[in-house]
């Protein structure tokens, strides 16, 4: 019998563009029985498989539908150490809701929606942080005098430090910035992911006994072979991928051209929405152009709009795309919340030329439309530019965000640390382990730029090869 799917809340759209409150509100108790009553318990459940890190998404949403809050709550930190986290950035729609049966074409259930996996997570994690519930370390005498180092506090380097937290062995994680959390501190907006849950999160690591050390950057004020010195059994690498990526046309080294990484860090990670109280500034044009069309290039945008409001500006936030609205690699949901919210679409088309004032500031952007061609490496159909289709708009402030490159700060000084063409760290795919025996990699510098849950599933990988490898050396 088909039963209607619970719609989430969401704050008003013209309300929510002027502020950095989150946008989605999550399930209350009754929402959530609802929308848990619809999963038919298959006995083959195919959403544990779409699950990057395998949760047992048949047992906590059937916990969920007796009440067991609690017991929900355990069952996913068996395999996430991060439901809240989780439940709100996930592309659930690529990742379990993609798996579910009510998906699949000749089911008998395919009519249905699939079930809000993600915001049942969201309610189950929010709920254990509400309850102040908390996993223990298990006992180990084995494992108990190692000592692994984690490099980076994004979500690789919190994931990996939390596996092995749980097994008893002493971790240090060290942190280049001042505040811990990486891309999902400096990277996601808060009205996606809110600080205080983020903090919660990260807190639940530290009564796991997790140190964290923060402005520390490994390659500078370390190197590995130090750390080794220092008496730690293993290292992994959950470095990331922080080197901004640009489209190398005329002018745009103009002022008011930002990459999206400095744009969202000074916004996010220093509060520059909230100066002169805080220390931080970013400028806010009356013509902002975003390029790209992934969620960083969301996040750009939706940020940008927010900073009109709030500066009294009228909103003009327009995203600029080479294919269109079906290539984007974005997830619907935030395509659509930046629609609501005001950000305008230029699809098919091609910045070829950014032209400056007097005063070597950006003014405005030529660009030409496109149609696609043939498919490319990516499997997308090749935007091709229509001859004599060029145009130009206002543009006094842009965002670049068409993707990352390797941060190498501690590659390029570590030359037994073998690299591909792309500057990633090449790992054994099996055990995450690279070319030094004892250190491993995971996340955005070993696959490329990717989210969060695909980050993680790496790192659980690499806990479960690290732990193996403790085991052999402390026999």
């Amino acid at each position: 019998m088909k039963k209607e799917p619970v719609k989430i809340k969401e704050r008003d759209k013209a309300a929510r563009a002027r502020d950095f409150a989150e946008v989605v509100q999550g399930f209350s108790e009754e929402e959530a029985l609802r929308e848990a009553a619809r999963c038919i318990q298959c006995k083959e459940p195919k959403c544990t498989g779409g699950c990057p890190v395998g949760i047992d998404i048949k047992s906590f949403i059937g916990q969920i539908t007796k009440k067991d809050y609690a017991g929900a709550y355990f069952t996913i930190r068996q395999k996430n150490n991060f439901p809240s986290i989780c439940g709100r950035v996930c592309p659930a729609e690529y990742q379990c809701r993609k798996a579910c049966v009510f998906t699949k074409k000749g089911s008998p259930f395919a009519s249905n929606e699939a079930i809000g996996i993600h915001f049942l997570e969201r309610f189950v994690g929010d709920f254990g942080a509400k309850e102040g519930l908390q996993v223990k370390a298990a006992k180990d005498d084995k494992l108990s005098g190692a000592k692994v180092a984690v490099v980076g506090s994004g979500p690789a380097g919190l994931c990996c430090a939390g596996e092995l937290a749980r097994r008893g062995i002493k971790i240090v994680v060290f942190e280049g910035l001042h505040k811990t959390g990486g891309v999902l501190r400096y990277g996601i907006p808060p009205f996606r992911l809110p600080r205080d849950i983020l903090d919660l999160e990260i807190d639940s690591l530290k009564k796991l006994g997790v140190e964290f050390r923060a402005n520390t950057i490994i390659g500078r004020v370390k190197l590995v072979d130090e750390l080794f010195s220092e008496g730690f059994s293993a290292i992994f690498l959950g470095l990331g991928a922080g080197i901004p990526s640009f489209m190398g046309i005329p002018g745009e080294n103009l002022c008011n051209i930002y990459s999206a990484n400095e744009f969202l860090t000074r916004v996010n990670l220093m509060s520059a929405h909230k100066f002169p109280a805080s220390h931080t500034p970013v400028n806010v044009g009356r013509h902002i152009v975003v390029i790209g069309g992934g969620n960083t290039a969301m996040d750009a945008a939706r940020v940008a709009i927010r900073l009109q409001h709030m500066n009294g500006i009228a909103a003009d936030t327009t995203i600029f795309y080479r294919r269109t609205e079906t290539e984007m690699p974005a997830r619907r949901l935030e395509i659509e919340h930046a629609k609501e919210e005001g950000v305008r679409f230029e699809l098919l088309v091609k910045p070829e030329e950014f032209i400056g004032d007097e005063k070597g500031f950006v003014k405005s952007l030529r660009a030409s439309r496109c149609k696609l061609g043939e498919a490319d490496a990516s499997g997308r159909r090749r935007p091709v530019v229509i001859p004599e289709s060029s145009f130009t708009v206002d543009c006094d402030l842009a965002v670049v965000a068409i993707g990352l490159g390797a941060n190498k700060i501690l590659t390029s000084v570590t030359p037994q640390l073998v690299v591909d063409k792309y500057g990633d760290v090449t790992v054994d795919p099996e055990t995450m382990e690279t070319s030094i025996k004892g250190v491993f990699a995971g996340g955005d510098i070993v696959g490329g730029e990717g989210t969060v849950i695909e980050a993680m599933g790496m790192a659980k990988k690499a806990a479960a090869a690290i732990i193996n490898f403790l085991d052999k050396k402390m026999a």
